[in-house]
């Protein structure tokens, strides 16, 4: 198994559908130990409406608090953009890192941006291309893109036909969001080994939910048909707030055991992400979904 790219979404993903409103403080603590454990990317949030998200709200905050202080990460630091206010506050506060999305799923789509999806991917095209013109690396994905708790079935062409979209702008960094947890291992092999068959060179990212309990495997599937990387969330914390059933993400820390195991991505600081898991759960008073946080990891 060749070295994957792990991008640790739990400050983003992961909170976003708490109640509980993590301290600023409290965030860059995290936020702080995820850069320096060893994992690729960091994403430290998203630049919606506050009183839509209002987890999301300190995110300008936090990269300017990082800017300011000229605190060292060894990670680059991500941050999701749904439109082009939000990608003139992320060139404001210095994100490193664009993220941005398409839903396929057309009553998805509406409830997560207010656009239907043709009209979210012509804009989201463009700010992507405005971004890269700026300097920043970007990456964009698709959304319910194995399905969607609303409409059911997403058919496999119009995921596609957003990806191709994406490819002829020349975005090749591309993640396929399972938004809705509907995967399952032989579709997402199948929609990572046709984008490399279009794409050989793209950077194909899986954004899998363990919704209905298959979220390892199809992280496994993922990287078997040549994904470069994978998003996960300290705990297995998160979900979309604005999908039918919002479940949790496979665990970073999780998946970093399992490839360890395998001798794998052993530059990571595991205990660090265990670490991370436990005061996750202590801040948030309850289990988190994650398995190896709870027990230890195998020796």
């Amino acid at each position: 198994m060749p070295p994957i790219l792990i991008h640790e979404v739990g400050l983003r993903d992961g909170l976003q559908v708490e109640s509980q409103v993590v301290p600023l403080e409290t965030k860059l603590d995290w936020l702080e130990r995820l850069a320096g454990s060893g994992v690729d990317i960091v994403q430290v949030g998203s630049f919606v409406h506050p009183a839509k998200v209002p987890q999301m709200a300190d995110t300008d905050e936090l990269f300017r608090r990082l800017t300011a202080q000229q605190r060292q990460t060894g990670a680059v630091l991500s941050g999701l953009v749904l439109n082009e206010k939000g990608l003139e506050r992320g060139l404001a506060c210095g994100v490193a890192m664009f993220c941005l999305g398409v839903s396929a799923s057309e009553t998805h789509s509406r409830k997560n941006s207010g656009m239907g999806t043709e009209e979210a991917t012509g804009r989201i095209i463009a700010t992507a291309l405005e971004a890269k013109r700026a300097g920043k690396e970007v990456q964009v994905s698709v959304q319910s893109a194995f399905g969607c708790g609303f409409e059911g079935t997403v058919p496999e062409e119009r995921v596609m036909g957003i990806v191709a979209r994406y490819l002829a702008a020349g975005l090749d960094a591309v993640s396929l969001a399972d938004t809705a947890g509907h995967a399952h291992p032989e579709q997402v092999a199948a929609y990572v080994r046709r984008i490399l068959a279009i794409a050989p060179k793209a950077r194909v990212t899986a954004h899998i939910h363990n919704t209905y309990g298959l979220g390892m495997a199809n992280v496994y599937a993922a990287m078997a048909a040549g994904a470069a990387a994978i998003e996960t969330s300290f705990g297995g914390l998160g979900g979309c707030p604005f999908t039918k059933v919002a479940a949790g993400n496979v665990a970073t820390e999780d998946l970093v055991h399992g490839l360890q195991r395998a001798g794998v991505r052993t530059d990571i600081e595991l205990e660090t992400l265990l670490g991370i898991a436990r005061d996750v759960a202590a801040f948030l008073g309850r289990d988190l979904p994650g398995c190896v946080y709870q027990i230890g990891a195998i020796a």
